[in-house]
């Protein structure tokens, strides 16, 4: 071992400090250069892929103290949904786990082991899914990627933070590489085991800077909210978030959009294979605004000229003579069929009052959000801002307005900061 890693027992204890008396992190002391993070400090662990293995871990997790660090690869690009393909563990007394869900897919019962532990993961939010999928809910959790938000942080991705925070450097060669491949190569291992490594030591560190901020409970009630949430309902019309529909407007274009997705999704699924793979987005824009009326039409069209596609022409075409023969009644909408307001840049028009709430509201929470030293889009959603200036309560008392942001999920701290900016904003502009 490096000098580097002589010191990871501790690694904390070395680190530069979060300190001041600002109300942002600190910024501008004379931190140390950051030193490489090479080796986790057990070493690698072996992959746990069969029963008996997995059974030791939770035996192991369960005996452990403390948070536990939690992340999970997956395989976007590469293979169909987000399902995991690696969960990395990491708790004092246990040590660091590897663990294959594809060989152990049924991880409930590490879950039940760790239901009492806090779970220190980085962007919660995007491995929760793929980690339920499997077994594995937390009941409390810290999220550092949320909590260098709500602490100011300009850069919140775990390599930065770690490095700002702990002065280490984590290997960022790794992270969007195809993590179904087996066997794992042992440089992509090794960089898993370091992202949990100091997982639970930026934790404690994040804590320890929101409390000096007067943040912490905001950070709690933030991190309640992602615990308690129920899975996200399937998304209606999925189809309307091809990359490129803005440049489809006919109805019988949609359809083309709607047809092709829909037998892309059931390709792609089958062969376990992003979507991406099987047919590009830009090529399904392509074939809507041309509508090809046969298979030598549809292979003239650039996306469609390669070799792959010209072996599929024939299946695509029929997707797009499917969406040509439909009557006029079961053409798509344009427009994704949602409910709320309009899009902002239509409220000039159609409700000029509501256009004025709306733009002093923004200049408020923006205005807020800076003297608060955290993202506008942490402070309150927009699309909550949107929704109670386009049905602002009937009487825009601060009751009232508080009310309304409860009702569309603002948390406490939230409807504490920010009622009075968008009291003020809707009683100037009442309608």
């Amino acid at each position: 071992m490096t000098d580097a890693t002589d010191a990871q027992d501790s690694p904390a204890a070395t680190a530069p400090q979060v300190s001041g008396t600002d109300p942002g992190p600190a910024e501008g002391a004379a931190h140390p250069a950051p030193v490489p993070l090479l080796e986790p400090r057990e070493g690698i662990p072996p992959v746990i892929a069969d029963p008996e293995s997995l059974a030791a871990a939770v035996a192991a997790f369960a005996s452990g103290s403390g948070p536990v660090a939690v992340d999970a690869e997956r395989a976007s690009g590469y293979r169909y949904g987000q399902r995991a393909y690696l969960v990395q563990l990491r708790r004092a007394g246990a040590g660091t786990a590897l663990i294959d869900p594809v060989a152990c897919p049924d991880l409930s019962g590490l879950g039940a082991a760790l239901a009492n532990a806090e779970w220190d993961l980085h962007a919660a939010t995007q491995d929760l899914p793929c980690l339920r999928e499997i077994g594995m809910v937390p009941h409390s959790l810290f999220d550092t990627e949320l909590a260098g938000r709500l602490a100011g942080f300009p850069r919140v991705g775990l390599g930065a933070m770690v490095e700002n925070v702990l002065g280490y450097t984590l290997e960022k060669g790794h992270s969007a590489v195809d993590w179904s491949t087996r066997p794992l190569p042992e440089p992509w291992l090794r960089y898993a085991a370091l992202d949990v490594e100091l997982l639970v030591d930026l934790r404690d560190a994040l804590e320890k800077e929101l409390e000096r901020q007067g943040k912490l409970e905001w950070a709690l009630e933030e991190f309640d909210a992602i615990a308690s949430a129920p899975p996200p309902a399937p998304r209606k019309d999925p189809w309307r978030r091809t990359s490129g529909m803005h440049r489809v407007r006919r109805r019988r274009q949609l359809a083309v959009v709607r047809e092709l997705w829909t037998l892309r999704d059931r390709i792609a699924r089958r062969r376990d294979v992003s979507p991406g793979k099987v047919l590009p987005d830009a090529a399904i824009v392509e074939a809507a605004l041309a509508v090809p009326v046969n298979v030598h039409a549809l292979g003239a069209l650039p996306a469609f000229g390669q070799r792959a596609q010209k072996r599929q022409l024939d299946q695509w075409q029929a997707a797009i003579d499917r969406a040509r023969e439909l009557p006029e009644g079961e053409l798509p909408q344009p427009g994704a069929s949602v409910a709320g307001p309009p899009p902002p840049r239509a409220w000039a028009d159609r409700d000029p009052e509501a256009a004025a709430r709306l733009s002093a509201a923004r200049a408020g929470v923006n205005t807020l959000a800076e003297r608060l030293h955290l993202p506008q889009e942490n402070l309150i959603t927009p699309d909550t801002v949107r929704r109670v200036c386009w049905e602002p309560p009937a009487s825009p008392d601060p009751d009232a307005v508080a009310e309304a942001l409860r009702g569309y999920g603002a948390r406490r701290w939230q409807i504490e900061h920010v009622t009075p900016v968008l009291t003020r904003a809707l009683q100037a502009h009442a309608a």
